[in-house]
């Protein structure tokens, strides 16, 4: 096993998220697969030109699911969106709504401020210092 290749993101609708996704985070589709036995899609997101794990975008089924829509990790930030311009990708995303829950801080592995996307989820904005371990291979 060498790769993380999806994380599912439990979802009320798949168009509303590709929405958020695109025009407030610049996200790119990378499959959108109808599977109609399922009643369901196969979406896959991930923002542009990265490489490795994407989002799968997984509508809730039942209530059960449902109850997991915007909080799939009890409160706590969930997901970290890499950048290489902080100052610039904040100000962009506060500028198309973005709401941000947490204001920019520095801290010893670089700079973050916590936003929620369209559902609630936290997730981070993070410029990592480039002395930072994900800037290097990560090796068993």
């Amino acid at each position: 096993m060498n790769n993380l290749a999806h994380i599912a993101l439990v979802v009320a609708d798949y168009d509303e998220s590709i929405r958020f996704f695109v025009d407030k985070l610049d996200f790119v589709v990378i499959e959108d697969i109808p599977q109609p036995k399922e009643k369901k899609r196969w979406v896959t997101i991930a923002p542009p030109n990265s490489i490795g794990c994407t989002i799968l975008l997984s509508r809730a089924r039942d209530e059960d699911q449902k109850r997991f829509i915007g909080n799939q990790s009890g409160g706590r930030v969930f997901l970290f969106l890499s950048t290489d311009d902080f100052d610039r990708d904040y100000n962009k995303l506060l500028k198309r709504g973005v709401e941000f829950v947490r204001p920019p801080k520095t801290q010893d592995y670089g700079t973050v401020a916590v936003f929620k996307d369209l559902y609630g989820n936290l997730w981070d904005l993070i410029q990592l210092n480039s002395d930072h371990i994900f800037n290097k291979r990560i090796s068993a």
